[in-house]
């Protein structure tokens, strides 16, 4: 059997770095100050991303820095001591598309260097003249399939990286205009208004609106590869790559563990190896978009894009994060983040233990006083659990 592949989690704040590794992730992929393609998101500073670094080489993990953006002259003055500063925070890698952080960063640096997605590299010729370059892995493009990753990997000796998880845009791996023309907002410098996503009137060849039952729209259903993740560990690709760096702690950890199960599950016995629907359907009930596996299978048609519209219900099933634990006592303290009562029945999972299933009989909150419901945001509570649990497992409605 091939390597285990690296588990690559996204990461938007402090937080979320910390909740992906202890969750499972190998490494996560951050944004710092500058020069990274989600302008819209928290991102770390400097101070923070070295935080996060030696937080994750406590545990032989490891933390990579976008520095994906196409540059413009006005960011030239400020690359160089950017990259020394994330050099100073011993950062494993950096994620670049441009040519010039590239060169930048191998001349003046001992940063490695990943080819970002960004790049849209899709061929064996291009995967050879970036090796040539000086980077160490290419993040493919999501637009291959899975033949074209077995003839890279076969044909060039550096470090694959694909997706296997998240959202898919509609444009070759984001070189998208569409943002910018409508709304003046460039995708490729981190402000994508994801236009896509909207709801648009078709008309026909002589302008005449065309009605059907739902807006017309062109935005892409998510990817998931799960069914697949035994195919591509046999196929060699070194990482999975999750994306969502502006996803909650929940999607995080949920998305990580599933993913961590399979990848460990198919290691453990590769011979008696059955893929488990439960878990496609954890994943569908944390997301609020359907998946598909989009091009790997060459299965590119309409049914992987929601052309006639589409519902994105906002996902209440995470119910709360354990703050603290006493053994002794049994006692959980709980930080709500959805509405839940007395009576309900319960699941609480974490990356030490199996899924507890719990009825909530009692309710304190902090005046210690009993409450038959908890509604109020971030509202802390303790609730007895008779099974082990630990700080940072998280409380979700029952499947």
């Amino acid at each position: 059997m091939k390597n285990k592949p690296e588990l690559l989690a996204p990461a938007g704040d402090l937080e979320r770095l910390k909740i992906a590794l202890k969750y499972g992730a190998d490494a996560v992929y951050i944004g710092g100050p500058l020069l990274n393609l989600r302008a819209n998101a928290i991102n770390f500073t400097i101070d923070q991303i070295k935080e996060g670094v030696e937080f994750a080489h406590s545990l032989n993990k490891k933390v990579y820095v976008t520095v994906n953006i196409v540059l413009h002259n006005e960011e030239l003055e400020e690359l160089d001591k950017y990259l020394k500063n994330l050099e100073k925070c011993n950062v494993d890698a950096i994620i670049v598309s441009d040519p010039t952080i590239v060169k930048e960063a191998l001349e003046k640096t001992n940063l490695e260097v990943h080819l970002s997605t960004q790049a849209s590299t899709l061929n064996i010729e291009a995967c050879k003249f970036w090796k040539q370059q000086g980077v160490s892995r290419i993040v493919l493009g999501r637009e291959c399939t899975k033949k074209e990753i077995e003839e890279i990997i076969n044909n060039v000796d550096i470090e694959i990286e694909t997706f296997i998880h998240g959202a898919m845009c509609a444009g070759y791996s984001g070189r998208c205009v569409m943002s910018n023309f409508l709304t003046n907002r460039d995708a490729n410098r981190g402000g994508c208004s994801q236009i896509c996503r909207w709801d648009f009137d078709l008309l026909d060849e002589e302008k005449k609106e065309i009605k059907g039952e739902k807006p017309f729209t062109f935005c892409s259903k998510d990817l998931s590869m799960l069914k697949f993740i035994p195919d591509m560990i046999d196929m060699g690709i070194s990482s999975f790559k999750i994306e969502g760096r502006m996803r909650s702690i929940y999607y995080i950890a949920t998305v990580i563990s599933i993913y961590r199960k399979v990848i460990d599950e198919y290691y453990q016995q590769k011979d008696k190896y059955t893929y488990n629907k439960e878990y496609e359907t954890t994943l569908r009930r944390c997301a609020n978009r359907d998946s598909v596996p989009q091009f790997f299978n060459e299965v590119y048609d309409s049914t992987c894009s929601y052309y006639n519209g589409r519902e994105e219900i906002s996902n209440q099933d995470f119910l709360g994060i354990i703050l603290d634990y006493d053994k002794e006592t049994k006692i959980a303290t709980i930080e709500q983040r959805n509405y839940f009562k007395k009576g309900d029945i319960v699941e609480i999972f974490g990356p030490k233990h199996n899924i507890i299933t719990k009825k909530i009989d009692k309710i304190i909150d902090e005046n210690n006083s009993e409450i038959e419901i908890v509604r109020h945001p971030r509202q802390v509570v303790k609730i007895k659990i008779n099974d082990t649990v630990h700080i940072d497992d998280m409380i979700r409605v029952k499947y």
